[in-house]
């Protein structure tokens, strides 16, 4: 009597991207749904505001800065309210550097995940930083908020570039905790070094000052490309000046380079997550 085989199926992720990496990420679309909508409601879970965590923490951190920089230091803010230059930034600031703290820890927190089903590893890294863009989302009302109080008119023609700055946002949020959530598997240092990495690259970030202030080193800033986005978003909105296409163009390109960077690190070492993790 002959014996029947079992066959046996290995699930090996690819180390290159690829478009069916995309299509997978499309067919467990439910997936991601799931952890965006998990992540916020444990991040708010027994909180006596909710949501509105979102909105008190670049509002708090615009007050503070509003008071030191703003009316201690004089700080210029190209003849805007100096509360509506800030957050503006602020917004855009706390989406990306919040984004690479979440994404960052992101495989260590689902450990108990990772080593037991299969699914996209993917998914994760995308599901925080969508949970950040919608804390932006959320947050936004605020700065409409400050325009009513200052009486202030945005400039509604420029709203339309808005989807690209959160896309150059979102993408280097992306290839950024990507590169960070596959080295902090192997390296847990990464937890502790991020967020003075975060700090001193929020100095070299136009948040609290225009760019201009920084003349001829205005260069050094370039290369960093939340500025050509918090740049363009204040031309936009705001109408501090014309939109800056060269810088915003240097920020697609870095951001392109950076998410590249982040997808090959995250492929390569996607096949060990499981067993170092």
């Amino acid at each position: 009597m002959a014996t029947q085989k079992a066959e046996i199926t290995v699930i090996r992720p690819k180390k290159t991207f690829s478009l069916g990496d995309l299509r997978e990420i499309w067919q467990y679309k439910e997936l991601l749904y799931f952890f965006t909508w998990r992540d916020l409601k444990v991040r708010y879970k027994q909180t006596a505001i909710g949501v509105a965590w979102a909105i008190f923490q670049p509002f708090m951190t615009m007050i503070v800065f509003s008071v030191f920089f703003g009316r201690l230091l004089k700080v210029p803010s190209d003849g805007v309210p100096y509360p509506i230059f800030v957050y503006t930034g602020l917004l855009f600031w706390q989406f990306f550097s919040g984004a690479l703290s979440e994404t960052s820890n992101v495989l260590l927190g689902n450990q108990s995940i990772i080593t037991k089903v299969y699914f996209p590893r993917l998914i994760l890294p995308l599901s925080a930083v969508i949970t950040q863009l919608v804390d932006f989302l959320v947050a936004t009302a605020m700065l409409i908020a400050l325009m009513f109080y200052y009486h202030y008119t945005p400039h509604l023609a420029g709203l339309f570039i808005l989807p690209l700055l959160l896309l150059i946002t979102f993408l280097a949020s992306v290839g950024g905790g990507l590169f960070l959530a596959s080295i902090n598997v192997k390296y847990r240092d990464v937890r502790y070094i991020l967020p003075y990495f975060i700090q001193l690259l929020l100095y070299i970030t136009p948040v609290i000052y225009p760019a201009s202030i920084a003349g001829k080193y205005s260069w050094i800033l370039a290369i960093n490309p939340m500025t050509g986005v918090i740049k363009a978003a204040r031309g936009a909105i705001l109408g501090t000046e014309p939109i800056n296409w060269l810088l915003l163009g240097i920020s697609l390109v870095a951001v392109s380079v950076l998410m590249t960077i982040g997808v090959y690190f995250f492929k390569k070492t996607e096949r060990y997550f499981a067993d170092i993790v």
